[in-house]
């Protein structure tokens, strides 16, 4: 079933749309919230939780040409709630690395700044990501998206993990640069 099918199923207020969402991208969206949680467990409730929200959601939102992308949004941010509730010192920390690997690109302004600029910093960041190469924006979203390890990504793409750093590296620097160019404050 496609996408389009799966939307209209929740515009129906139809619970076949959740059934469906869990068979389309079940597996995927379990998958991202573990990399998140480290806990099998935690991992389907975040995905159940998602279920739920995606209910809640759609409407007034209609992600028909974007459902995965919106249910992974969903899921990764229930993933990093459970996170910090928990305090799980180990993941914690993790998270933490990965937020200080990108503080120096990504501004983070206030409230009333950030609903501002919003919309600015999206754009800058997708036309970033567009720009880079298959290989590059992977691994990027791999590592900031996903939450992937260094060996974890090595291994997807059959690259060594000293290629990995350099090539986040040399991506947050140009990120960095891509949004002072653009204006945005760092």
């Amino acid at each position: 079933m496609g996408d389009n099918e799966i939307v209209e199923l929740f515009l129906r207020r139809d619970e076949a749309a959740i059934e469906r969402t869990a068979e389309k991208y079940g597996g995927r969206l379990r998958s991202l919230a573990y990399g998140i949680v480290t806990d099998r467990q935690t991992a389907e409730e975040c995905e159940n939780d998602a279920y739920l929200e995606a209910w809640d959601s759609i409407p007034p939102h209609e992600p028909r040409s974007y459902l995965y992308a919106f249910l992974a949004r969903i899921v990764r941010h229930i993933g990093l709630d459970r996170c910090r509730e928990r305090t799980r010192l180990k993941r914690s920390a993790y998270i933490v690395e990965l937020s200080r690997e990108l503080q120096e690109c990504i501004p983070a302004p206030d409230d009333t700044v950030r609903l501002i600029d919003d919309m600015a910093l999206a754009e800058a960041i997708n036309g970033f990501l567009g720009g880079l190469s298959a290989e590059k924006r992977g691994v990027f979203i791999r590592r900031y998206f996903h939450l992937d390890s260094i060996a974890e990504i090595s291994h997807r793409f059959g690259i060594s993990e000293s290629k990995v750093k350099s090539m986040l590296f040399r991506c947050r620097n140009k990120l960095r640069e891509r949004l002072e160019k653009e204006g945005c404050e760092i």
